[in-house]
């Protein structure tokens, strides 16, 4: 009887269930021979595995499939795929060769997606396509009468022009290509928002299932962008691009980059606390879904260190998740985990996964440059010098990006370390650091002919201590402009940080806020020189916003209260001593001498500390002061001309300005 019954037994056990993440592909797909341009579209499933390859941290696994499965570079997505490949390699290193490899390869891509493209009609029909719709190359009709490849071809063109745009404007170095390049990125534009008013025109008539996923999802990803990056475009840049009838609207972006992948903000508010699933599984998604979700992560953990509007760090949590279920070793993924540890204000947390980024693949070395550079800002987060200096250490001898940042980064940090240190030891890295310093203005770079802001900031800071043979809390300095007191923990700022500031002030005489400076001025101003004053602004100003975040702490971050306990916080009124150090900075902001960026800051964050107290008026006042281009440093007779960091600054005050009603400074 037993015998009989276990077949239906045996069919009515209930198979478990495929996990939303589980791919779809089990092995690397064969590639159809030979090649033709009809059937391009069946290179897909590789491209996906290639995708998924490379996503896993096997880059020279994807790299080798991609190029044996087409070595003439002939195929549509093969040749793209490949193009992006290097053009990632090349923003990697940032070596000329390996700009110059992305560049030919990503040409190469822009060159066989052209060739798939839609042959556009000749004279007489372009005339015809003001009476008939099929015949407007610029139209929904136009990319109706498209076959699927064609469309295909669409999509990979803009793709590859956008890639090689933002190869040429890094190689380049010079303001003539960047025009030249922003003319590609109208093109690319024009393409994006021509294929998503298909895609919506489709969806309105009933017929949206007729669109594939992996265009759907292409379309979603250069749309989504597209408005992201407008968003963020400085006003002055882009009243001129909205002359052209282009704009952003961000939110309109995120959700159409959400869509890739079924993401709902309602179901995450639905399901708060729990591991939510996107609307879309790994089985059905389209192929850059995933590139989709980065762009999201990118933006939310972050553009949130110059924007607050859109930021939503819970939705950058419930794709994370996913995502590292999907691929636990995967770099990209703990790199975004990491960041979102250190937004959390768990700099320790965070470290362990740039640590583990750094186990997950040997391949990339450029890629271990980004772990050790996010590494030494959490570092500096809890007041490791000394680890923060062997991060620094390793990008100093390595890292192209910037030369100029990671000389002063390892400089600072062998500076104030050095005052731990023996006497031998001392000198020793004092030396060092001089010399460091000595490189910092000439290793500078530039981007279409432009300056990096915070390469001039460090090489004003390194010719000022060739000048006077000394910095004030340069490494404190560094840590807020990366925003490593933004998101320390609270124990660090008032048992490490504050302590040094305090310090300082006791060098130059000050024991406590609001004290008539008159007799510091007799008594030390000679002595010490005529940094001074900018030593006694800077003190201050440090001072204010790590007493600010003691009292307001970043409002993502996860308070670790037993360390607080341990630890025993202690900072009675902070919020006023912060505002009595800043009032400190603007009583004193005359008298400084090269540091005026530290005024404009401090009117910035206490805008950011009044808004926490709830005077929103006030707050706006603060900000009103920063935007407005008045010299707020000297009397109005006194112009001093730009400050450091000033546009950078404007950025992230016209940003805290929108962000008032959402309490989230």
């Amino acid at each position: 009887m037993a015998a009989q019954t276990s077949p239906a037994v045996a069919q009515a056990t209930p198979t478990p269930a495929r996990p939303s993440w589980a791919s779809r592909l089990t092995g690397p797909p064969p590639v159809k021979e030979p090649y033709k341009p009809a059937d391009a579209l069946d290179d897909l499933d590789g491209v996906s595995w290639a995708l998924e390859t490379f996503l896993n941290s096997q880059m020279f696994e994807c790299e080798e499939y991609c190029h044996a499965s087409d070595v003439k570079k002939e195929r549509l997505y093969f040749a793209t795929g490949y193009g992006l490949i290097q053009c990632v390699k090349g923003l990697m290193s940032y070596e000329d060769e390996d700009l110059l490899a992305g560049i030919q390869h990503t040409k190469q891509g822009n060159h066989v997606a052209q060739q798939h493209r839609k042959k556009a009609p000749r004279l007489t029909s372009r005339l015809a396509g003001y009476v008939v719709s099929s015949f407007n190359t610029s139209g929904v009709g136009w990319i109706k009468s498209m076959t699927p490849v064609e469309r295909h071809a669409e999509l990979t063109y803009a793709e590859s022009l956008f890639e090689k745009t933002i190869l040429g404007i890094v190689y380049s170095g010079d303001w003539l290509a960047l025009v030249t390049e922003i003319l590609n990125m109208r093109t690319l534009f024009n393409i994006y928002r021509q294929l998503g008013k298909y895609i919506d025109v489709v969806d309105a008539e009933g017929q949206g299932d007729t669109i594939d996923a992996h265009f759907r999802s292409g379309v979603y990803l250069g749309v989504g962008l597209s408005h992201l990056i407008l968003s963020l475009m400085p006003g002055k840049i882009l009243s001129i691009v909205e002359l052209f009838g282009y704009h952003g609207d961000r939110q309109y972006g995120l959700e159409i980059l959400q869509k890739a992948g079924g993401w709902s903000k309602e179901a995450g508010e639905k399901e708060k606390g729990s591991q939510t699933e996107p609307g879309i599984d790994a089985a059905h998604e389209g192929v850059r879904r995933t590139i989709c979700d980065m762009a999201l992560l990118i933006f939310h953990l972050v553009m949130s260190s110059i924007t607050f509007d859109g930021i939503d760090i819970g939705m950058a949590q419930r794709i994370l998740d996913w995502n590292l279920r999907r691929y636990p070793n995967g770099v990209f993924f703990l790199f975004g985990a990491g960041r979102l540890a250190l937004i959390h204000s768990q700099p320790r947390k965070a470290i362990e996964f740039y640590t583990r980024a750094m186990e997950a693949q040997k391949q990339y070395r450029n890629l271990h440059h980004i772990s050790h550079w996010e590494m030494a800002i959490s570092n500096l987060a809890l007041w490791d010098l000394e680890a923060s200096r062997k991060c620094w250490e390793v990008l100093e001898a390595e890292a192209t990006w910037s030369k100029s940042i990671y000389s002063y980064g390892l400089a600072v940090c062998l500076l104030e370390s050095a005052e731990s240190m023996d006497e031998k030891e001392a000198a020793a890295r004092r030396e060092r650091a001089a010399t460091l310093m000595a490189k910092v203005p000439s290793v500078r770079q530039r981007i279409a002919g432009k300056s990096i802001p915070l390469e001039k900031l460090v090489a004003r800071k390194a010719r000022k201590f060739q000048t006077q043979g000394h910095l004030a809390l340069p490494a404190l300095e560094l840590a807020y402009l990366f925003l490593g007191i933004a998101h320390a923990p609270r124990e660090i700022l008032t048992g490490r940080m504050l302590p040094e500031v305090w310090a300082l002030l006791a060098r130059l005489g000050v024991t406590r806020a609001g004290e008539d400076m008159s007799k510091a001025r007799d008594d030390h101003a000679k002595e010490y020189g005529k940094a001074y004053w900018d030593d006694f602004v800077l003190a201050r100003f440090l001072e204010g916003v790590c007493l600010r975040y003691v009292a307001y702490p970043d409002p993502d971050a996860i308070i670790d209260v037993d360390a607080e306990q341990e630890h025993g916080i202690d900072v009675p009124d902070a919020a006023d001593k912060a505002r009595a150090a800043f009032a400190d900075v603007f009583k004193y902001g005359p008298e400084v001498v090269l540091d005026h960026h530290l005024v404009y800051h401090a009117h910035y964050e206490l805008g950011r500390l009044l808004a926490c107290l709830g005077d929103t008026d006030e707050a706006r006042r603060q900000f009103d002061l920063v935007l407005s281009g008045k010299y707020l440093e000297v009397n109005a007779a006194g112009r001093k001309g730009r400050y450091s960091m000033e546009k950078a600054l404007m950025m992230r005050t016209h940003a805290a300005m929108e962000a008032l009603h959402n309490k989230r400074l």
